[in-house]
């Protein structure tokens, strides 16, 4: 479809500097075909002769920006949303979650992704990284809803079932990896070095290899993890994995909270994506990721939600938000994090922590079209001082209004286009009273 938004004002993130008052966008094919001024289109320089749109979208008094990128989450565990609170981590993980997790069906998390993704992309998240089981029903909720999507099988190395749960993630990277039009990526997930020993990293990384994907795990995420990694080990999980060889290849880590100098330099220096998780790690009192320097050592830093059951939204604008203020008190510095690079951790960051880095995340042309309009003629937005700090500081969810991936419009005047939201929640409700019924 060839489409056309015009006099939206457009954030490219291809700088700070670079803002377009008012813009347009043009894309054939899912791809971005031009985006620049409006004179310039007036004046037939930008687009080939004899252009014309299929679909035009008026974008006045709306922002354009790339779609959102949601670097880590669990989505089917919006089926736990609410459900177990105000917990440590591994009494939340061993008594409440796991035990549920123990009656998931198949079916429960395509319904239960369908969820998640409704709520992102209702909210302006056009991609995202997930893991979890019976990946094959997160595939086809992928699919039939327009989203994009990095897929990864969980591995629990521990079970004493490694081999069997290795060789299905291999299947299901076979059956789906590049397919959706190329919106479903797959990568091999295990879950962290508490749960996967040495012995079966090595297995994941030589099969990772072998099928030449990356891989997704969570890294470092509290310290009662580094101390039993260190003392069952004698390292620390990052220094673990960096002997084992694991950021060799493309790396997605969650978390990575609890970080030495020298591994925040392992990290840097070996440019693996890590997951900033603010909220979740708040919740959970897991501590504080050292995301400033980080950042200040060129590392690759993307925003994510983690699951809802631990969230308890699947809302990247709350995120950011958290994560500004969060490391400005932190710090005791109110310059720590400003907006556009917020920003940029949301978009252009996670792209390139999922590997995606020359397809979404900035509106160039060539890229995959997937982008956000955001309604800006609000009180809470009004005056418009600054839109990038707006975006950052007072934005919701509820003011995206258009959603387009791939080209695709998905979600139209805050209304997702897709999928039949009332019986997704129907379905929801319905599945998740069964699962934790009697725990």
């Amino acid at each position: 479809m060839r489409l056309l938004i015009q006099g939206c004002a457009v954030l490219p993130m291809t700088g700070k500097e670079e803002f377009i008052p008012e813009g347009y966008i043009a894309v054939e094919d899912g791809i971005i075909l031009g985006v620049g001024p409006v004179e310039d289109l007036k004046k037939g320089q930008t687009l080939p002769a004899n252009w014309e749109p299929e679909r035009l979208l008026n974008g006045s008094g709306m922002v354009a920006m790339p779609g959102l990128i949601n670097a880590h989450t669990h989505a089917a565990m919006t089926l736990f949303r609410g459900y177990a609170d105000d917990m440590e981590l591994m009494p939340w993980l061993q008594e409440k979650i796991w035990p549920a997790e123990g009656r998931l069906q198949a079916e429960d998390v395509y319904w239960g992704t369908l969820l998640a993704v409704i709520e992102m992309l209702k909210s302006g998240t056009t991609c995202f990284a997930d893991m979890y089981f019976f990946m094959e029903e997160a595939a086809k909720a992928v699919e039939i809803s327009g989203i994009r999507a990095s897929l990864s099988r969980g591995l629990i190395g521990v079970s004493g079932e490694g081999d069997r749960v290795l060789d299905e993630a291999s299947e299901f990277f076979c059956a789906w990896n590049g397919k959706a039009r190329g919106r479903i990526s797959v990568w091999l997930g295990p879950h962290a070095p508490y749960t996967c020993p040495p012995a079966f990293l090595e297995r994941v990384i030589k099969r990772a290899d072998d099928l030449k994907t990356g891989i997704h795990i969570h890294l470092a995420e509290t310290k009662t993890e580094v101390e039993d990694i260190y003392l069952n080990y004698g390292e620390t999980p990052v220094k673990l994995m960096d002997k084992m060889g694991l950021f060799e290849r493309p790396v997605l880590a969650a978390h990575c909270v609890h970080l030495s100098e020298e591994e925040i330099e392992i990290l840097a220096r070996r440019q693996t994506g890590i997951a900033h998780n603010p909220e979740s790690n708040m919740k959970l009192a897991s501590g504080v990721a050292p995301v400033p320097s980080l950042l200040a050592r060129g590392a690759i830093v993307g925003l994510g939600t983690d699951g809802a059951a631990s969230n308890n939204n699947l809302d990247l604008w709350g995120e950011m938000r958290a994560a500004a203020l969060l490391h400005k008190v932190i710090s005791g510095n109110p310059t720590v994090l400003p907006a556009y690079q917020v920003l940029e951790m949301a978009t252009c960051g996670g792209a390139r922590a999922l590997g995606l880095e020359g397809e979404v995340g900035r509106l160039l042309p060539g890229r995959r079209a997937d982008l956000i309009l955001v309604d800006m003629e609000h009180p809470h937005l009004c005056p418009l001082h600054d839109i990038t700090a707006h975006l950052v500081y007072s934005a919701h969810a509820t003011d995206v209004h258009t959603v387009i991936v791939d080209g695709r419009i998905v979600v139209e005047g805050g209304r997702i286009l897709t999928v039949d939201e009332d019986e997704v929640m129907h379905q929801v409700t319905r599945r998740a009273r069964r699962l934790v019924e009697g725990l």
